[in-house]
């Protein structure tokens, strides 16, 4: 590898880690902001106009807040899992293509890298129960690994049918395979258990329940504080954006958008990232509208219902290629 060659990796990893700092920052008031207008409330109003600067403010308070360790909690390991989370979601970042021909690394099997890591972030949650010698925190690191177990395998399942579409596990040779349509069209079961699964693999609600505040005090993170919390706050957005952008590059074409008018001599970047927010509010809709699920009715969900959704889409997209044929 040449020295250009290592410059300009340097050059898009610099960039794809800021654009994920900014989306950590920003996408956690833009959460409050959706969900308190759809609550009939405002959201943050005080800090800066409309509370533009609550991020930073929340932020500074974070990092100075007083960091306190149980004395019983395994130290390595209480130091080590919020770090797991955040480096497991920056790092799925890198297959990921913002634009035609920009992305840190073309992997053939891009897919496979993305679901890896997502998997690995799930280490994060299991090995912060456990190193917190607390019986909640402990819960829900348990809840977390047969949770991961139970989505991990609808949504690699989901995605089959989307690999025998395009032919590739490469992410941008999927993206132009929908230069015709996109594959949610052809796919919609796939996108619907897809969606699903990743709302339970992010933990986000209504399939929050490794820290389900009305059982389990706060989960996994009950005994973490100042700048560790913040990790896992940051590790949660991280991998809500990745997910995203997992869904829009299989699903949603991508980078692409239409390619008449105005419309396009619109940078590709533009279109990627309305997509990636356009599934990001639908996180928040999604919180803001439905209760939790119970735990049996989590797992009845995965293994009874996605799992079962998932094989017979397959099989349907198999015979209808055969057909085509």
């Amino acid at each position: 590898m040449t020295a250009t060659d290592m410059f300009w990796i340097f050059i898009k990893t610099f960039i794809v880690v800021n654009v994920l700092m900014l989306h950590v920052a920003y996408v956690v008031y833009f959460e409050r902001k959706v969900i308190g207008h759809m609550q009939a409330r405002l959201g943050p109003m005080r800090v800066g106009w409309h509370g533009l600067l609550q991020p930073i403010a929340d932020g500074i308070k974070l990092f100075f807040k007083e960091d306190i360790i149980p004395s019983s909690a395994d130290r390595a390991v209480f130091y080590l899992s919020p770090v797991i989370g955040v480096i497991a979601a920056i790092s799925s970042l890198a297959v990921v293509p913002l634009w035609e021909g920009f992305s840190i690394a073309n992997l053939n099997i891009g897919i496979l890298y993305m679901l890896a890591l997502s998997s690995i972030g799930a280490y994060s949650v299991i090995l912060a129960g456990w190193a917190s010698n607390s019986k909640y925190s402990f819960l829900g690191g348990l809840r977390s690994s047969a949770q991961v177990i139970s989505y991990e395998i609808s949504m690699g399942l989901s995605l089959v049918g989307v690999l025998m579409l395009a032919g590739s596990a490469n992410l941008s040779d999927i993206v132009r395979a929908q230069s015709d349509a996109w594959f949610i069209l052809y796919q919609p079961l796939a996108c619907f258990v897809f969606v699903m699964s990743a709302i339970a693999e992010t933990n986000r609600a209504p399939f929050d329940l490794p820290e389900a505040e009305t059982e389990l005090v706060a989960g996994y993170v009950t005994e973490y504080s100042g700048m560790r919390f913040g990790l896992f706050f940051m590790a949660e957005y991280a991998g809500m954006f990745a997910m995203s952008a997992l869904g829009t590059i299989c699903f949603l074409g991508g980078w692409s958008g239409p390619d008449f008018g105005i419309f396009a001599h619109v940078p590709g970047i533009v279109w990627f990232l309305l997509k990636v927010y356009g599934c990001i509010f639908f996180y928040f809709w999604i919180r803001a509208t439905l209760p939790r699920y119970r735990y049996d009715q989590l797992m009845d969900l995965g293994w009874k219902i996605f799992i079962p959704l998932s094989l017979a889409n397959i099989v349907v997209t198999g015979l209808v290629k055969i057909l085509w044929k």
